[in-house]
């Protein structure tokens, strides 16, 4: 099992990608976060934005469909997508399994 964290611009846009990827079963369950500041490289310059970051909890051979439907629904020219390895209770983990089993 995995997470996948990304940051969105908003939270209409990260709730967009949340209800998109469970409704799809790519991901069993997401979690908006409160807004977080940002500071980064981009086009030249350094960027200070706020963003929501969006965890998304799924199968790991799920990675690849999760991830192009993220930046199929995220309007970043490029969305930060970080995979992270779960460890987690078996019977959580059991349940990621089933409701993504779709």
């Amino acid at each position: 099992m995995i997470a996948i964290l990304t940051n969105c611009p908003d939270e209409a846009s990260a709730d967009a990608i949340a209800e998109g990827l469970v409704l799809a079963r790519l991901a069993a369950c997401a979690n908006r976060y409160a807004p977080i500041r940002s500071v980064f490289h981009w086009q030249g310059g350094v960027a200070r934005e706020t963003e929501v970051p969006l965890l998304l909890k799924t199968r790991a051979d799920l990675a690849e469909r999760a991830e192009a439907e993220i930046r199929r629904l995220h309007p970043y020219d490029c969305p930060p997508i970080l995979r992270i390895p779960m460890e987690a209770h078996a019977d959580y983990l059991a349940w990621i399994a089933a409701e993504t089993a779709g």
